[in-house]
């Protein structure tokens, strides 16, 4: 049996695909053998990947790593798609599932070059995300901020230009990349963006029998905690081109108990920054429930414009 598996050709997105690719061959010992079971990727060019220079809010922001993946599957070239759960938007695109999400890396932001205790005044921070400046702007206006695109290789070289980058703690982990200077940035700190650090397995809606196959790779408490943040997302109606983040944990041990998720809006320049903390069991109700509150008894439609 044969699984192609749509991914972006970035080293950071075949590594995912690779590890994913194993991981359904691993929970599937039944189907071993010479004719068993095998996941081979099909490399697809995105948006994103063709444009390196444009800010991602100014291109659309969430979609345009996904897109075209999605579509491979979509017209038959491609069996599932494996995407970062960040890129997704809170939407499902019509005929594909969300089928599998498998355990979570470090959801965190890192902070490349420097710590944050020790940034000095008027520093120099590059990062394309205007959630990522929104958040630390909030916290020390006096930063300058600078745009920053490319692969993650690429930005790394880059980070010697400035005083720090902001990347994501999962993607040096998941290539093995140790620059001399990383700091984690706790969530009081750098809210993560929805679904960071998490991988999103999405096949066709009507085919069964890739749907059962990728069941046995989802990390339950994992999808838990995703879907809260991609419902928080949904109900805001908003993507990673405005500066809105979310995470969830779980409230406990129990991986079937309560979540606790925080969610936040801000401004663009983060002179005002709205944040919420609740708990509760059913996860994508609370997501909803915090995105309500801060639209509506927080003042979260103005900072978005509504």
């Amino acid at each position: 049996m044969r699984i192609r598996a749509a991914t972006r050709g970035s080293a950071l997105a075949r590594w995912q695909a690779d590890r994913v690719a194993e991981a359904i061959v691993a929970a599937h010992p039944d189907l071993a053998g010479s004719d068993g079971l095998e996941v081979v990727p099909v490399v697809v060019e995105t948006t994103g990947d063709r444009d390196r220079t444009t800010p991602l809010e100014q291109m659309g922001g969430q979609g345009v790593f996904v897109k075209e993946v999605q579509a491979a599957v979509l017209d038959g070239r491609a069996d599932v798609a494996v995407h970062s759960a960040k890129d997704l938007p809170a939407a499902t695109a019509d005929g594909l599932v969300l089928a599998c999400v498998p355990e979570r890396a470090d959801p965190r932001d890192a902070l490349v070059g420097c710590r944050w205790s020790d940034l000095p005044q008027g520093a120099t921070v590059a990062t394309g995300s205007i959630r990522r400046r929104a958040h630390l702007a909030h916290l020390r206006p006096d930063l300058v901020f600078e745009g920053l695109r490319g692969n993650i290789g690429t930005r790394l070289e880059k980070a010697a230009g400035f005083d720090a980058i902001v990347m994501a703690a999962a993607a040096l982990d998941r290539l093995g990349l140790e620059p001399d200077v990383v700091d984690r940035l706790d969530a009081d700190v750098l809210l993560p963006q929805v679904g960071q650090g998490a991988l999103a397995i999405e096949c066709r809606a009507d085919d069964a029998a890739t749907r059962d196959l990728l069941a046995a790779v989802e990390h339950p408490a994992s999808r838990r905690c995703v879907d809260a943040e991609r419902a928080f997302l949904d109900e805001l109606g908003a993507g990673c081109d405005l500066p809105v983040a979310a995470h969830a944990v779980l409230d406990g041990d129990d991986p079937e108990g309560g979540l606790h998720l925080t969610g936040a809006v801000s401004s663009g320049d983060g002179t005002t920054l709205l944040r919420e903390d609740r708990r509760g069991a059913d996860g994508v109700a609370l997501g909803r429930a915090v995105a309500r509150y801060l639209l509506d008894d927080r003042g979260g439609l103005a900072l978005l414009g509504r």
